[in-house]
């Protein structure tokens, strides 16, 4: 039996605590241990505790020394488009010249020039760009991702994507947790509503029977796709026992949050433009909130979700990357711990837990991953910081000192 001892970390970050989402003043609680450690057997966590103690029943296992450093749960990262191919650098440059997302859009970037770029790509080009932004994600401290479809919107190259998804979750350390974005955005020359019915009657059959994923997304937006297609989409995709997610109110308040209550969907992103009613309505549906300021932040704008008002309403909030190549181009949850401080006025606590706790149990793995507790994964990072405040407070620059994934070391 393989045994790993983690001893003397300035402080382990355990996020202990009960077994469901954390809410209201619970985000602030870190369960911390100052000088502490954990004894890790086969993968798994065996004790936590004070080093003193740990050291006494290690016994032969390996030591690794956290002395001075902050030892964290890897870092969950419940909104992400990993797979895509090339990139957006000529939206990125007319955007910094100011141009807005809908006027780069109809000019034939935006998601459309992603779709054309990965429809181009074999599978086997598509999952060598999506080891290296796994890899990026591994270096930031993450170890968990979700990760969409929708930059196909055809049958066969949107099951491309996830089998992509499914190829990484063999071949790289990085759990991938599918879900099927069919609906992205309306292709060309294509009529929504025609599309909603190839979404429905033929997409979501063919992902389903394959297992490619296990939750269905929906863009509802204003010129993408409204409250009616969305919510016709993700009943169709609840028959076939997908959970659901929804990106809503991103660019407008289209009433996408309040469907998501009436939906009682496992989680609503974005949320930029989401008022009281629709907050309430989140409350009420016990939905969870992504929030991605990290898009917010790349696309120019000051409009962030209301995370204060959020957590006050006794929402389970979790913060995510949205990496992507258009809107957010970043795989890193330091910076999105930065930005969520700094612009929505979290707590660096409250942050924590937004991005380990809370989205484990939006993916369905909160009995598995997300804290450092007996029985879990030891999925890990230790970071060359003495305090964990400092991973928001120093930003462009990689605290990283190690990640380990189910006990072994992979960065």
């Amino acid at each position: 039996m393989s045994s790993i001892a983690v001893l003397r970390a300035s402080q382990l970050v355990t996020l202990a605590g009960p077994k469901r989402p954390r809410a209201g003043r619970e985000l602030s609680e870190l369960a911390m241990i100052p000088n502490g450690g954990m004894l890790i057997r086969d993968g798994k966590i065996d004790v936590v505790g004070p080093s003193a103690e740990i050291e006494k029943k290690a016994g032969d296992a390996e030591v690794i020394d956290a002395r001075g450093k902050v030892v964290l749960p890897g870092f969950v990262d419940a909104h992400t488009h990993l797979v895509f191919a090339g990139n957006r650098l000529d939206d990125f440059e007319r955007r910094a010249c100011g141009d807005t997302y809908e006027q780069i859009a109809k000019a034939g970037g935006g998601i459309w020039s992603t779709v054309e770029k990965t429809r181009a790509a074999s599978e086997t080009d598509l999952l060598m760009q999506a080891k290296k932004h796994a890899d990026w994600f591994l270096r930031c401290g993450t170890t968990t991702v979700e990760s969409k479809s929708g930059y196909g919107l055809s049958v066969e190259d949107e099951l491309k994507m996830l089998r992509v998804m499914r190829r990484l979750n063999q071949e790289t350390p990085l759990e991938i947790v599918p879900t099927f974005l069919g609906a992205h955005a309306v292709p060309r020359k294509r009529r929504a509503d025609e599309y909603v019915d190839l979404v429905v009657n033929e997409m979501l059959s063919r992902v389903t029977s394959d297992g490619l994923a296990e939750f269905c997304d929906v863009f509802c937006e204003s010129g993408y796709f409204d409250i009616e297609q969305s919510s016709r989409i993700l009943g169709a995709a609840k028959k076939l026992g997908l959970k659901l997610r929804i990106h809503a109110d991103q660019l407008n308040n289209s009433g996408a949050a309040k469907l998501a209550g009436q939906l009682k969907a496992t989680t609503a992103d974005h949320l930029e433009k989401t008022d009281k009613e629709g907050i309430a309505a989140l409350k009420s549906g016990g939905v969870q909130p992504v929030l991605l300021p990290g898009s917010v932040y790349a696309l120019g704008s000051s409009h962030y979700p209301r995370a204060r008002e959020m957590i006050e309403a006794g929402l389970s909030i979790v913060i995510a990357t949205d990496f992507n190549p258009g809107s957010s181009p970043t795989p890193s949850m330091p910076m999105i711990l930065s930005i969520a401080c700094t612009q929505m006025k979290m707590s660096p606590a409250e942050a924590v837990s937004a991005s380990t706790i809370n989205p484990a149990y939006s993916l369905g793995r909160g009995d598995q991953i997300g804290s450092l507790e007996s029985g879990k994964l030891a999925n890990f990072s230790i970071f060359d910081c003495v305090d964990y405040r400092e991973l928001a407070y120093w930003f462009g620059v990689q605290q990283t000192d190690s990640v380990y994934v189910k006990g072994r070391r992979v960065h």
